[in-house]
């Protein structure tokens, strides 16, 4: 039993990278989809609606399943990672988009009017008082959207992704032990999200003091 330990401590370290890339994606998808959905022009706001509805209205397994398998039909041609990086992160990017969008309609619009009063442009006056506002409301939400994508992550394993789901399936053929082999990776995805949601929490107090 004890020899498998390392691999699963591999596996978790890929589910880390895995994690932190998809996330990294999944905020720059967010931020283009929350600016396209809050533009002043209607075919932006009808990308951005279309991203939300399609992402959010269909399953992630499914869309991994069309990006891996159904990619090489398009000349689309990704190892299990990479489809799984674009697959998760284009996915969670729908759900960051409405977070982030929320946070930013949630400001009163009484401080835009008042900042462009004092002669700031539309762009100045969200970049100076709207979003810093902004961020601070959406830091927990963003949280939550990242702890669902972590735990997320499990279903790459179907297209053969060695992260914590796919090497418990892999050694239960070995070891006949099927409830210590998910134990395992399960205790594994616990400390991931915990040190995470430290570190959102962290974050969070850090930015309602400044």
């Amino acid at each position: 039993m004890w020899r498998i330990y390392p691999y699963f401590l591999q596996a978790a370290w890929v589910t880390v990278q895995l994690s932190i890339l998809t996330t990294i994606l999944g905020l720059a998808c967010g931020s283009l989809g929350a600016a396209a959905r809050l533009s002043r022009h209607w075919y932006l706001r009808m990308i951005g609606a279309t991203y939300v509805s399609l992402f959010r209205g269909t399953p992630a397994l499914i869309q991994l399943f069309l990006l891996y398998f159904g990619g090489p039909q398009v000349g689309i041609q990704l190892d299990a990672f990479e489809a799984g990086v674009i697959g998760l992160g284009v996915n969670i990017g729908a759900y960051m988009t409405e977070t982030m969008r929320g946070s930013i309609i949630a400001i009163d619009k009484g401080q835009t009017e008042a900042a462009r009063t004092l002669g700031l442009s539309r762009f100045q006056a969200f970049r100076k008082v709207v979003l810093p506002q902004a961020l601070r409301l959406m830091i927990r939400p963003l949280g939550v959207n990242i702890n669902a994508l972590i735990k997320g992550t499990a279903l790459v394993a179907a297209i053969s992704v060695v992260e914590l789901t796919y090497t418990a399936q892999r050694y239960i053929g070995s070891t006949y032990k099927p409830f210590e082999m998910f134990l395992l990776s399960g205790l594994l995805y616990m400390v991931i999200i915990y040190i995470v949601g430290k570190g959102i929490t962290y974050l969070d107090r850090k930015v309602r003091l400044t």
